[in-house]
């Protein structure tokens, strides 16, 4: 759950960065909508962790920061490639809660509920991104998406 914490916490960050430097009134307020939503997720993977007597990552500043700056990085490519960027970013999510949903313990319904309510969620933050006029990132920033979010991942989950 630390790990579902810190992208929260990364996603929460992209889109207050992407919001930033939006350039259209309706942009901004989608990725201001989608960071409240990304807020909500944080404050239940908080939870928890606390019910699990866990804690979050001690990186989370670094998650933060870092991402603030990619996400106003990705908008300052314009509205549609930062949407475009929301869209790959919500696609990665949905495969990364695919794979936790498929390692949790079946008897962790608690978790599941969360995880899976999650996906849902972020499913829709990118469907809603492309229905606005997203368009894809180029093949090598999609890559290096992934690569980034597997080294915060393996760095959240022991740190």
């Amino acid at each position: 759950m630390r790990v579902n914490h810190a992208g929260e916490l990364a996603a929460q960050a992209l889109y207050h960065g992407q919001a930033l430097v939006a350039r259209s009134a309706a942009t901004r307020e989608m990725l201001l909508a989608a960071a409240r939503s990304e807020a909500d997720h944080l404050a239940w993977c908080e939870t928890r962790l606390n019910e699990l007597a866990s804690r979050p990552s001690l990186l989370d500043p670094l998650w933060y920061s870092g991402s603030f700056l990619i996400g106003a990085g990705a908008a300052l490519l314009g509205d549609r490639a930062s949407l475009g960027f929301v869209a790959e970013t919500e696609r990665q999510v949905e495969g990364h809660l695919d794979e936790h949903l498929h390692r949790l313990p079946p008897a962790d319904a608690r978790s599941r509920a969360i995880l899976e309510t999650m996906r849902a969620e972020e499913i829709a933050h990118g469907a809603a991104a492309t229905a606005a006029g997203g368009i894809r990132p180029p093949a090598p920033v999609s890559a290096l998406m992934r690569r980034t979010a597997r080294l915060m991942t393996g760095s959240a989950y022991w740190i």
